[in-house]
């Protein structure tokens, strides 16, 4: 039985249609990172891509990239792909459109992207059709759950390992509570998919 916590199920992702969960007809798979930049954590995360010549997504929460310019630099200078994560990471079923979509755009001083992911992938249908007419909104189909206490290292790498196939978008987080999970389960999910032959690349805009 499919544990539709880690992978969406079909039928969600064909009927929220403003909202990209997968992309067709490609060997590519994605590999995305929520929650940055976050102070060494990020630029480990950036070694460890680097040191295997794939690219990433930053979803990146514009009031970290304020506090940590010279990290966020690192992200672009690396040649990564960012996306708007909102100013201060709100989730979109407990809050008014206008204070979301508000945070949203406030996010654009720092984040120079079309791309959007919302924070806990909580987003609704009004927020999502505003949001939709200046940004491509990124869910995904295959969560790592480094974010989850339970979660043990091998448990994240096997979850991207058992889900992942061609197009799939993957998310990882470069957060403190993540990384101990990320630092074991990236490298191992990053050479596991070359091997499988797959290209990891940043989602295009």
């Amino acid at each position: 039985m499919k544990n539709y916590t880690i992978q969406i199920p079909r039928i969600i992702q064909k009927s929220t249609r403003l909202l990209n969960w997968r992309v067709e007809n490609t060997n590519n798979v994605y590999l995305t990172f929520d929650d940055g930049p976050t102070p060494q954590i990020t630029e480990k995360v950036l070694n460890i891509l680097e040191s295997f010549n794939v690219k990433g997504t930053f979803f990146c929460i514009a009031r970290n990239a304020e506090r940590h310019p010279e990290i966020y630099s690192k992200i672009l200078d690396a040649g990564m792909a960012v996306g708007n994560h909102t100013y201060s990471h709100l989730n979109g079923w407990v809050n008014k459109k206008s204070t979301y979509v508000n945070d949203v755009l406030l996010a654009t001083e720092q984040i120079k992207s079309s791309l959007f992911r919302p924070p806990y992938g909580k987003i609704r249908n009004v927020q999502a059709r505003i949001i939709s007419k200046n940004f491509k909104i990124i869910m995904w189909d295959v969560l790592s759950k480094d974010y989850a206490y339970k979660t043990t290292p091998q448990q994240c790498f096997d979850n991207v390992k058992k889900y992942s196939k061609a197009g799939s978008i993957v998310v990882f987080h470069d957060s403190v509570k993540a990384f101990p999970k990320l630092e074991y389960a990236l490298p191992k999910s990053i050479e596991f998919l070359l091997n499988k032959g797959f290209n990891l690349n940043a989602v295009l805009e």
